[in-house]
Parts: structure tokens; sequence; C-alpha cells
């Protein structure tokens, strides 16, 4: 294992984070609109090209939109970070810009310490992460991996009609190159992605990083309640056929379920047409995310949502129909690279002195997740494996989100260790 620097050096993360900052910010929430393929999206885009292209690396788009700068010729063996620049609507700072920024900043460490990769490390950055404008969460990595049809990724509309296609055409790429990538995806040897962490298991510990252990299976459904538009005022409620009551008894349903079975089961986003004060809406259509903690409690939170909206829907003459737009099953990382960063960070955290003192358990922390990332969809492919950096609000896609300054510190310094240790080693090799 290689001997970590001990003193990082914290300019270089700070500069590309107070220039990353503005970029799609609203400076009334202090949230952030970065939707693919919007002017944020360009703007944001552009801040990493430069700054990789500033830092001698080889930025290339690949046939999905994603983003991929090389240090080094693309070649076999290749080890890979970075996450998303997007963001949900009104959303944080951190949630995926931390892991580009620190990524770019790990490159200036490990140049710092004179270390020269035998073989070629790529940061990149993955187009519609979120899902915010289309849809489907990750989505840049489901086309990499083949995990989504680009027929179908091409037919995604936003919320104005716009579709995936057109949008992409519009920033300049072609759509019809969309489709899984083994060439790019076959170069790589391990890929780790650093995050903020979305909860507070780090906060009350003296740990400024975490290692990932698992991500729990989740994903999105579709759920349109069709009825009949009428007069408020002037129906009688025995002959509506009103979408309203079945979609509340579904939000119910899903708080209920997810309680009884220790999940997570939101609905936060509605479409209702025609949406008038004084009418009776023609049709709900709504979104249920739904994530637990295995297969079996997921499918008994969707299923029993399902059951009680199909109910609420007979009883008030109503049509349902619900989707599954995306899936991820139980991701568990790949133990022999996990346990591998937890020994490089705790290491490196040591020598440093920005972990627990030598008094305390100096373990670093293996958490599981409700959180769906990138490097879950990577996972079925590519060894892979997450940093966390610790959120002391456990807040985040808000405004709220937050790491401080020297937490965020700490995590670049971690990548550059684990990113050293790994291309330290001969390619193929990530056990240790």
């Amino acid at each position: 294992m290689s001997t970590p620097t001990p003193v990082p050096d914290a300019g270089a993360f700070d500069r590309l984070w107070a220039d990353l900052a503005p970029v799609g910010r609203d400076t009334g929430s202090g949230g952030y609109h970065r939707f693919s393929w919007t002017g944020a999206d360009t703007d944001a885009r552009a801040w990493f090209a430069e700054a990789a292209a500033a830092r001698g690396l080889d930025v290339r788009t690949d046939r999905n939109g994603n983003l991929w700068a090389w240090w080094g010729a693309p070649g076999p063996g290749a080890v890979a970070t970075g996450s998303h620049l997007d963001s949900v609507p009104d959303g944080g700072a951190f949630d995926g810009p931390l892991g580009v920024a620190s990524a770019l900043a790990a490159v200036d460490e490990l140049r710092r310490r004179g270390a020269t990769p035998a073989r070629p490390l790529a940061v990149v950055v993955f187009v519609e992460e979120e899902g915010g404008r289309f849809g489907v969460p990750c989505l840049g990595s489901r086309l990499a991996t083949g995990e989504i049809a680009p027929e179908r990724a091409r037919g995604l509309t936003d919320a104005a009609g716009v579709t995936w296609e057109r949008a992409m055409e519009e920033a300049g790429l072609d759509p019809l190159g969309l489709g899984a990538d083994p060439d790019t995806l076959g170069l790589l040897d391990a890929f780790v992605e650093l995050h903020v962490e979305q909860g507070r298991a780090l906060a009350d510990t003296p740990h400024p990083v975490g290692v990932a252990g698992s991500i729990w299976p989740h994903g999105r459904w579709r759920m349109d309640f069709t009825g009949r538009a009428d007069h408020a005022g002037t129906t009688r409620l025995a002959d509506r056929n009103d979408p309203m009551p079945p979609f509340a008894r579904a939000i119910l349903a899903a708080r209920s379920l997810a309680e009884a079975h220790d999940a997570r089961a939101t609905v936060a986003k509605a479409v209702i047409t025609p949406n008038g004060t004084n009418a009776i809406p023609s049709l709900v259509r709504a979104w249920l995310d739904a994530r637990a903690a295995d297969e079996d409690a997921l499918g008994a939170v969707v299923g029993g949502v399902r059951e009680a909206a199909e109910k609420a829907a007979r009883e008030h003459g109503v049509g349902l129909e619900m989707t599954n737009e995306s899936h991820t099953p139980l991701v568990s990382f790949a133990h022999d690279l996990r346990d591998r960063l937890a020994a490089v960070v705790g290491a490196g955290s040591a020598a440093r002195g920005d972990g627990p003192p030598p008094s305390t358990d100096t373990g670093v922390p293996i958490l599981p997740t409700g959180a769906g990332h990138d490097a879950g969809v990577l996972a079925a492919h590519v060894p892979t494996a997450m940093l966390y950096v610790r959120n002391p609000t456990g807040v985040s896609h808000s405004p709220e989100e937050w790491a401080s300054p020297d937490d965020c510190h700490a995590g670049v310094a971690a990548l550059a260790d684990v990113l050293q240790d790994l291309l330290a080693r001969p390619a193929g090799a990530v056990a240790p």
C-alpha cells in the first residue's frame, strides 16, 4: 500500500468549488436548478471541460453525453472516479458536484505528491443522474451499461413535452448514437465515486469520511388516475369521477406501508389536469419513489400502494395505470474493493490526523444508503466503490445540504489516497 502524504493542499478544491458554486444557483432560495441540456447544464459542463483541460486532461464526450477527462491515454486497466453535475429542483450544492470537484482536486493532489500513474485515470461526469428533467435517474450510466433502451431514452419528455432526443440535439450532440458503451466501460478496472453523505450516520462520529457498503433497492412508479373533469360547484359528490381521493389514498398508503416495513416511500411530484380551483380534475399523474432494505420489503410497499390505490379508484369510478419507470436492485459493493478503501482511508486519516484520535475506534464506518448513484448502476459491470463525506445536518436534495470545508478537504485527501493505491497496483488486481 502506498504511503499517503500527511498534509494535503486545500487550495485546489477551494478554487474549483468557488468557480462552480454560482452555476445554476437560485439567488433567492440558494438552491440549484441544473437540469440536463439547459443553459445551467451547459455552463457546468464548460466549467468541467475548462478545469480538466487546465490540468492537461484529455476531455471527451461519449455517445451518451457523459464527459470523460483522461490522465494518460485511454486504455485497459484504467481507474475512474467522478459523479454528476445535474440537480433536483432547488437542490443542494454538494450532491454530485462534490464528487466531481474532489476528483479534479485529487488529480492536483496526486501530482503534488509526485505520483505518476502507471495506468490511465479518468474523471467522469454522468448526465441526468437525478432524473430532474426527464424522470429517469442515472440515465447516463444506464445508457452506458445498456440498462435502458436507446429508443426509450430518446422518447423521454420533460414537463414541457421536449424529448431527450430534441434536447440533446439542441445541445449539439447526436442522439442517434445513444446506447451501451462496452468499449469505454471495458477499459475500467475500478470506479470510485465520492459523494456527500445523505443522512447522519457520520455526523456524531469522529470520522469525516466513510465507505459505502450497499445501496438499497429502489425505484420510481408513475401513477395515472383518470377521472372526468366537471364543475366543482354543481356536480353532486355521488356523480363525480374524481381522481383526487384515490390519489390521496395512495399517498397515505405509501406513508403507512413505509412505516410498517422500515422503508422509504414518497409521493412528492404530481401533475393535475386541468388544475383549476373550481374544476374536478380529469387526470392526476403522480410519482411514487420507494426504497427498502431488501426486495421483499420494497415489493410489499409498492404492492400495498397499488392495492390501496386500485381499491380507491374503483370506489370513485376512476381509472388507474401504474407504471414502473425505473428500478435498481440491491447493490452490495465488491467487498474486496470496499475493504481496501476502508483500510486506505483509515491509514491516510491517521497519518494526517483528520480522523478519530488514537484512543477511539479507528475503524472507518461502512454505511448502507437508500440513495441511488451512478456507482450503483455501474456496480453490476465494473468493480465499484464509494466514499461518503460527512454531512452534519443529514439534509440532502435541499439548499440546506452541507459539508464543512475541512471535511471536504479530508474527502479529497481520502480520494487521492485511494486512487494512488489503486493506480499503483497491477491492472486487474483490486483485492487486498
